[in-house]
């Protein structure tokens, strides 16, 4: 498993019951700090793991020299996200592009993944590329997942399984992604959003 520079993601084999393109949303029970009330956006779930982007955490990080053209092509809000505590010197940039320039922009760094969203090749200029954006995100890091591990973690509960939309990587108010995608749900899910940050409070 692994990202290249040009933010495209390579793992080989297939799964079963694959996440890909889904959201995982921390269920309340899971309060291991790293993961706590996280939203994730899967790019890849196989027989050999599992990779995603945490969504909904937003760092204080505006300013990357030598990207400040990527920058300025940024979803507000308009920081580096910390997409997970692994590689955390890795940039991923992930954009959502209209059709036709979806297209045209695939010769020139965009890879296609799911949903009508794609990774952008930092190490390009966003020229052309960036009239066709109708939304960007950088993320430092990622989360993920050796062969079998996020699966027994699904068995345990301690995910729940969310259809995605393409506006939830670049949700202006990503700090309540996670409730807000527990809500739509619908059913017994939704009622989890209400669930006090700290479980003890019941």
């Amino acid at each position: 498993m692994k990202i290249g520079q040009n933010g495209a993601v390579a793992l080989g084999g297939g799964a079963t019951g694959s996440t890909k393109g889904s959201l995982l949303a921390a269920a309340p029970l899971l309060d291991e700090p790293t993961f706590h009330r996280t939203v994730i956006y899967m790019l890849e779930h196989n027989d050999d793991g599992a990779l995603g982007l945490v969504i909904n955490r937003p760092t204080d990080e505006d300013n990357l020299p030598g990207l400040d053209s990527w920058m300025y092509e940024l979803s507000q809000p308009a920081v580096i996200f910390a997409g997970g505590p692994v590689q955390s010197n890795t940039l991923i940039g992930v954009a959502t592009m209209e059709t036709a320039a979806a297209e045209q922009a695939i010769a020139d760094g965009f890879v296609s993944l799911e949903n009508g969203l794609g990774t952008v090749d930092l190490s390009q200029l966003p020229g052309e590329l960036s009239e066709g954006l109708n939304g960007l995100r950088l993320f430092r890091g990622y989360a993920g997942w050796g062969p079998g591990q996020l699966d027994a973690e699904l068995e345990e509960g301690a995910w729940l399984v969310l259809p995605a939309e393409p506006s939830d990587v670049f949700s202006s108010h990503p700090q309540g992604l996670w409730r807000n995608v527990l809500r739509r749900t619908g059913g017994r899910v939704s009622l989890l959003a209400d669930a006090p940050d700290d479980l003890s409070w019941n």
